[in-house]
């Protein structure tokens, strides 16, 4: 069987996982293995979290809108609801911007909701 050197492709693999560890804690950054295990860790964990971040973002606005729901005594589930009644299609990201940063105008959708939820 012939040896394989391998060449440049073993340095450049190397480097790469060594630059991608630049940071990281003690012999994470600059041992080979040690750090060949903490950018997979790295990588997975990034993987899985650009997922997770979707859902905690919507988590994030429902109990925004939830808490602004309650000043104009109606729950979340009950606003929503509401708000498909009356047709209004509005996403939960921007419902929750207007609970934050324009109280006056949520309140305009929770009384139409209310008006809608009555009827």
């Amino acid at each position: 069987m012939p040896r394989v050197k391998r060449g440049n492709n073993r340095r450049q693999r190397r480097k790469k996982i060594l630059s991608r560890a630049k940071g990281y804690y003690l012999c994470k950054s600059k041992c080979y293995r040690l750090a060949r295990e903490a950018v997979d860790r790295s990588l997975d964990f990034a993987y899985r979290d650009r997922r997770q971040k979707k859902r905690q973002f919507r988590r994030l606005w429902i109990t925004r809108i939830g808490a602004a729901a309650r000043l104009h005594d109606l729950s979340y589930s009950r606003f929503i609801n509401g708000l498909n009644l009356a047709g209004i299609e509005v996403d939960r990201k921007l419902l929750a911007e207007l609970a934050v940063s324009q109280p006056d105008t949520f309140a305009k959708l929770a009384e139409q909701a209310q008006s809608a939820l009555a009827s």
